[in-house]
């Protein structure tokens, strides 16, 4: 080879290792554009924040419970039994609900009432105990003035007062209707075999309306 040849294809060497080094750098420079699109990228993306725990606020209003005013009346059940009608239906049951009511001050009253519900039964025996209640004129140490004695159907009995101090001496229903009334220094004694509870009430009732205190 002569050495025009050989100066020739050194120069087209060089050039294509010239090229191939170009080429690199391009596909150098590339890689370094896509690397930095995918960092500035990455780099808009906002990051999710973080959930913060949940709080209870204590300081919120609180919801005030309801409650239904007392009723300056105490009661107490005496009798309470299961009634059965028999229809042409069949049977049907409700309730019966004999209550002694009073305020521990002179005023007392025996209700009775009937319903399908003991609840319901109770309610309008409360309302009937207000509607017959009476209110009694008792002496200072809150006792009765004389002797009383009565008889309502089979039950019978009488009621004494005795010395300032004693208490109250009864049992049965009588013990109940004289605590509701507010009476004591008294001794009462069932007379009659009866053990009807709401029979011995209502005597004991209709004995102190001796000592009613009578609207005009």
């Amino acid at each position: 080879m002569t050495e025009k040849e050989i100066k020739k294809e050194e120069g087209v060497v060089e050039k294509l290792v010239e090229e191939t080094m170009v080429d690199s750098n391009v596909n150098v420079i590339e890689e370094k554009a896509i690397d930095n699109k995918k960092e500035t990228a990455t780099d808009t993306k906002k990051p999710f924040p973080a959930k913060e725990p949940f709080k209870k606020n204590f300081n919120s209003r609180k919801r005030k419970k309801f409650e239904k005013p007392r009723s300056e009346f105490d009661q107490k059940i005496i009798k309470i039994r299961r009634v059965t009608r028999v229809m042409s239906g069949g049977r049907r049951f409700s309730f019966s609900v004999a209550m002694v009511l009073g305020n521990k001050n002179g005023k007392v009253g025996v209700g009775i009432a009937k319903a399908g519900d003991t609840a319901l039964a109770i309610e309008k025996a409360v309302k009937n105990a207000k509607k017959n209640m009476i209110e009694l004129k008792l002496t200072k140490n809150n006792s009765i003035p004389y002797d009383v004695e009565n008889k309502y159907c089979a039950s019978v009995i009488k009621i004494l007062p005795t010395k300032e101090g004693k208490g109250l001496s009864a049992g049965s229903a009588v013990k109940t209707v004289l605590e509701l009334a507010g009476i004591t220094d008294v001794t009462a004694k069932v007379l009659s075999r009866s053990k009807n509870q709401l029979n011995i009430a209502k005597s004991t009732i209709e004995a102190l309306r001796d000592f009613e205190i009578k609207k005009a």
